[in-house]
């Protein structure tokens, strides 16, 4: 039986992951799924048991594979679709360019070096393949008052800003993506698609030559040009339901 954190962590992730289900196409289409710190898998048995509904009412499962993978062994549940695997997803060693998806909810703060992780994750991703991120920006205000706060084994601070540099940088298109933060809430949520961009070398990359890639949202490339770097105050981004964000009260 799965623990009350389990639960709750895949309540959360339900409200990304019920808004992909209603893309028929996009569900459709995903033969294989790696889930990047899958805990006790519940959400890996999300996408195992998905299933579609033909003319007559019949329900057919997708028959999705599903790699389950974290650092310690800690699947809660059985599936013949799942593939329990204990590796650090910062170099998991598996096949290159065999995922459509790239599943990580609350997981991706403890990667020691973040970037080279999504340069990893581009490498294990097909062409064309999704990536879905969530998570917790721990550099907040609350009540008019900072609000800093780091967990055990966490040693990075992540921001919608920088992970859109982290993500553009390693060939992920965060034009044609889907972004979510709201003021009040901790969150982000990132979806984004590998493109045929080769990550780039992180320490000599500038924002200029990143905006020439077309890699990032419009709204981020003329905050560059005005600015010389990127400011979230600036940033328009849209989400999985077609609203649109504009982070200048943020």
């Amino acid at each position: 039986m799965a623990t009350t954190i389990a639960l709750e962590s895949h309540a959360h992730a339900r409200l990304v992951l019920d808004h992909l289900e209603q893309y028929n196409d996009f569900m459709e289409s995903i033969s294989t799924v790696c889930d990047m710190g899958a805990g006790e898998g519940l959400d890996a048995e999300w996408w195992a048991t998905r299933e579609v509904e033909d003319e007559s009412g019949r329900h057919i499962p997708l028959d999705i594979k599903v790699t389950a993978l974290d650092i310690q062994d800690q699947l809660n549940v059985e599936h013949q679709h799942i593939k329990s695997v204990t590796a650090n997803f910062e170099d998991s060693r598996l096949e290159e360019g065999q995922f459509d998806v790239i599943w990580c909810h609350d997981s991706f703060q403890y990667a020691l070096d973040p970037i080279n992780t999504l340069k990893h994750w581009w490498h294990l991703t097909r062409d064309n393949g999704m990536l879905c991120l969530q998570v917790q920006q721990t550099t907040n205000i609350k009540h008019n008052q900072q609000t800093f706060y780091q967990h055990s084994g966490v040693y990075h601070h992540h921001t919608l800003v920088n992970l859109i540099h982290m993500l553009a940088l390693n060939g992920w298109d965060c034009r044609d993506a889907h972004f979510w933060k709201k003021m009040n809430d901790p969150w982000i949520k990132c979806v984004v698609y590998k493109t045929k961009h080769q990550p780039m070398d992180a320490r000599h990359t500038t924002w200029y030559e990143l905006a020439e890639t077309e890699l990032l949202p419009e709204s981020a490339v003329s905050s560059i040009n005005k600015w010389g770097h990127l400011r979230q105050q600036d940033l328009q981004l849209s989400w999985l339901d077609g609203s649109l964000e504009a982070f200048f009260t943020h």
